[in-house]
């Protein structure tokens, strides 16, 4: 077949049928698929329809292309009116087959019966039905997958349906869960902080106001206290709650009874741990909650009224545990007054009465640490000697409490025993440095000796380790005594103390201390020291020798009024003055002066010191 196109004219049925069948043997010479060709020839049977239907002679131009490399060959066909040059706007576009192969190159024959023509359509008509059959076959298997792909869906939404619901669930649960544990992790948090607010003081009284803060109002509306005699173990009352003797709820006593805790209410509450009793009178509409305080024993019976309906099972174990801790506490602090006044007897009884010394006047001051146990080892002491002259110590043992007055009123007694033989302070404190290391090995001390003699401008002093005394001279210049002290009593190494001299003439102070009056945690020693110094520098010698105890108390105002005391203090001034020099009231036979801190020291007969005379309730 040339390039140029094969031109046919069709004026009548039979020439536009020759036409087809001219074009469907060269589609099928050229290797044109079956369904691709019988679209070809449907498509130009449909045109040459029309074109017979608008009569006159159309031209049917087949123009059959070459492959080129990469393309494949194709079959053009065009219908036009015979005589146009061109194709009109009104034509149709050319229609296109592909020609996988190159037809015969004769072009195509006319000698094509109608028959054959009929049979080769049939034969396209097959193809195209095997194309429908197998599209059938195909679109029933997608219809039967498609079936299955619904009954799957199907089956896929019921079970995410059920999944969601079970998430639903779990995520119900997991929210319960949590809110369980964040509420629990609360109440432990509430436990822990409270029991470290109870077991920070050693007060009862302290103990039980902070148990009333704590719990009231969020876990109780009201809080009772019910505390026994400690002595016969008798449920005594008293104080400002005494008249509510009569009304203490049934629940309490069962529970002081029992020793078990006892929930009280109009419905049973089954509350772990807990005995159900019926409505308690004092307070028949909420539910009341009695639990006993117990450490080695009884101690009394904590009564809380519930701040709602009822007590929950979670709030009710919380507060059991509370209750435990509260009697551990309330026992500790009367077991720590006791050994508190153990100490402080035997401390006090080891306070001296300060001679009467011609030219010498003597003042000191004792005064309990603010915080803490406030009992320790510091202590003072004056006395003469056969030869006439007078030591005055200072001391202070490490530690606090029983043991450290103790051990200071046997540094005491050993101290005196070893001044009969000995009148050198350094040996002294030799003596005493031996006796510590043997008697106490793992308790140390501090202590300085000052010798005075009378009619001697001088003083002859030792120290084991203590602060180093202050001189105030008599006209106002003041001085540190800061030669190298020796090493503290007790330290396990053999130690010789070393005497020192120091002049003090008439009218002049010497003030020891121990390290309580002049060390601040912030601040060290040193600056106390100075402050220390600076306050005696603004006394005069007419103040001291007119009233050395005013004058104490004046020296340490400054020093101590605007700090809490971790420590003990002990000052001991000693002021030299002529033999005509004016009398003093220590002289005139005035003791010792004890001063206590402001609700330290507690004298008998004041509220505190009742607590070992009866049972007490505390309400809240």
């Amino acid at each position: 077949m040339t390039a140029t196109p094969d031109v046919w004219k069709i004026a009548s049925v039979g020439d536009a049928a020759r036409a087809r069948v001219a074009v469907d043997r060269v589609a099928t010479d050229g290797g044109a698929p079956a369904l691709e060709r019988a679209r070809l020839l449907t498509s130009l049977t449909a045109r040459l329809r029309r074109c017979l239907a608008q009569g006159g002679t159309w031209e049917l131009r087949l123009h059959a292309r070459r492959s080129t490399a990469g393309r494949e060959g194709r079959l053009e066909i065009s219908l036009r009116r015979a005589g146009s040059p061109v194709p009109g706007p009104d034509d149709e576009p050319v229609l296109v087959c592909s020609l996988p192969h190159r037809p015969a190159p004769d072009g195509p024959a006319d000698d094509t019966t109608l028959p054959e023509a009929l049979l080769r359509a049939d034969e396209n008509t097959a193809a195209v039905l095997d194309v429908l059959d197998e599209q059938e076959r195909l679109v029933r298997l997608h219809l039967d997958e498609l079936h299955q792909t619904n009954q799957g869906v199907l089956a896929l939404h019921s079970d995410l349906e059920a999944a969601a619901l079970a998430q639903r669930e779990l995520l119900e649960a997991e929210r319960t869960a949590r809110a369980e544990a964040e509420r629990a992790r609360r109440l432990l948090t509430f436990l822990g902080d409270a029991s470290a607010a109870i077991t920070a003081s050693l007060s009862h009284t302290a103990i039980l106001r902070r148990l009333s803060d704590m719990l009231v109002p969020e876990y109780a509306e009201h809080l009772d206290v019910w505390l026994f005699d400690e002595e016969d173990g008798e449920q005594q009352e008293y104080g400002a709650d005494a008249h509510r003797m009569q009304e203490r709820p049934d629940a309490a006593v069962a529970a002081a009874r029992t020793g078990r805790p006892q929930h009280a209410a109009a419905q049973p509450g089954r509350l772990p741990g807990t005995e159900d009793l019926p409505p308690s009178a004092p307070s028949p509409q909420r539910p009341v909650l009695a639990i006993p305080l117990v450490a080695h024993r009884q101690l009394g019976v904590l009564t809380l009224t519930a701040p709602g309906p009822r007590f929950d099972a979670d709030t009710t174990v919380m507060l059991v545990e509370l209750a435990r801790r509260v009697g551990v506490a309330l026992d500790n602090a009367r077991r720590y007054e006791q050994y508190r006044d153990t100490a402080e007897t035997l401390q006090h009884a080891q306070l001296t009465d300060l001679p009467t010394v011609s030219g010498l006047l003597l003042a000191a001051r004792y005064l309990p640490a603010t915080r803490g146990l406030n009992i320790g080892g510091d202590w003072y002491d004056a006395f003469l000697q056969p030869d006439g002259s007078l030591l005055a110590v200072i001391g202070d043992v490490t530690g606090h409490g029983l043991h450290a007055a103790v051990v200071m009123g046997q540094l005491r007694t050993a101290l005196r025993a070893y001044a009969v033989e000995n009148d050198s302070p350094g040996d002294i404190l030799t003596h005493l440095h031996r006796m510590l290391r043997h008697l106490q090995p793992e308790l140390y001390a501090t202590a300085m000796i000052a010798r005075f003699r009378p009619g001697e401008p001088e003083v002859v002093w030792a120290s084991a380790g203590h602060p180093p005394a202050v001189v105030r001279d008599a006209d106002g210049t003041v001085r540190v005594l800061n030669a190298k002290p020796g090493v503290m009593l007790g330290i396990p190494v053999p130690y010789a103390y070393a005497d020192h001299r120091a002049d003090l003439p008439a009218g002049s102070s010497l003030v020891l201390y121990t390290d309580g009056l002049v060390e601040r945690r912030a601040q060290g020693i040193d600056p106390g020291i100075e402050r220390l110094g600076r306050a005696l520098g603004t006394l005069s010698t007419a103040e001291l020798e007119q009233d050395l105890d005013a004058a104490a108390d004046a020296l340490l105002k400054p020093l101590l009024h605007d700090s809490e005391r971790d420590d003990d203090v002990c000052v001991l001034m000693c002021h030299t003055v002529s033999p005509s020099g004016p009398v003093s009231r220590r002289e005139a036979g005035r003791g010792p002066a004890l001063t206590r801190r402001p609700g330290g020291g507690r004298p008998r007969g004041s509220v505190e010191d009742t607590r070992r005379e009866g049972g007490c309730r505390e309400s809240f």
